[in-house]
């Protein structure tokens, strides 16, 4: 059995690390597809789903950085540092390796954008993380075209795996989209129970028509008479 020699040694830290960069990216989009509007999972205050959001997104950028510098560095094929960063730039297997250009692209803009949140608006910051998905999905398409390494076993079915948790996490957020209240809409939802009509309705309160009348007074209020003014 062949094991890992020096010549051989970039190309499988290449590969594992792909793998893994993989597994990473999809944690990350499960976290973003999974927390609800508040930032906030079950049972997990917001900071820490957050914090989890943050590292994941960094860890896994380390695993791609290494994931590219092994390729470049590996004698076995010839790829361009300029392929990194431009899609389709390479004579080496273009069409995937423009594929994992792209992804890449998408993770850096989506990494600075969640530096700069403060900075931007929520609006604006949530537009632009729904290209998480292309970067998901060029990842995935990437991984299966440049090698054969997950066209069986147990790496075929890990992608299958994190296709499927992928696909059943924005099919579960988009059943429960319509149970959460937009953020716009919770200033007048609070109002709305706060309000005496409402309270009315909820505690029992006696409404105006069925208080006493304080002799002089209009139907509109309790004003006081003319000759007292």
């Amino acid at each position: 059995m062949n094991g890992i020699t020096q010549s051989t040694a970039l190309w499988y830290t290449s590969r594992a690390t792909g793998v893994v960069s993989l597994l990473l990216l999809t944690a990350v989009v499960l976290l973003g597809v999974l927390v609800n509007r508040q930032g906030r999972l079950p049972g997990l205050p917001r900071f820490v789903v957050t914090g989890l959001h943050r590292n994941l997104s960094l860890l896994g950028l380390a695993f791609v950085a290494i994931h590219v510098i092994t390729a470049i560095l590996d004698p076995y094929v010839t790829i361009r540092i300029v392929a990194i960063v431009i899609p389709f730039a390479s004579a080496y297997k273009a069409f995937w390796l423009g594929l994992g250009a792209i992804s890449l692209d998408v993770v850096l803009a989506l990494i600075l954008t969640s530096l700069a949140r403060a900075r931007m608006s929520r609006r604006l910051w949530r537009s632009l993380h729904w290209l998480s998905y292309v970067a998901w999905v060029s990842a995935l398409v990437h991984s299966l075209g440049s090698s054969n390494d997950l066209h069986s076993g147990v790496l075929l079915y890990m992608a299958i795996a994190c296709t499927l948790a992928v696909i059943a996490a924005v099919a579960w957020r988009i059943t429960h989209a319509g149970r959460e209240i937009p953020r716009e809409e919770r200033a007048a939802a609070t109002l709305a129970m706060m309000s005496p009509a409402r309270a009315a309705q909820t505690r029992g309160t006696p409404r105006d028509d069925a208080r006493p009348r304080v002799p002089g007074s209009s139907a509109s209020g309790n004003r006081a008479p003319e000759n007292v003014r």
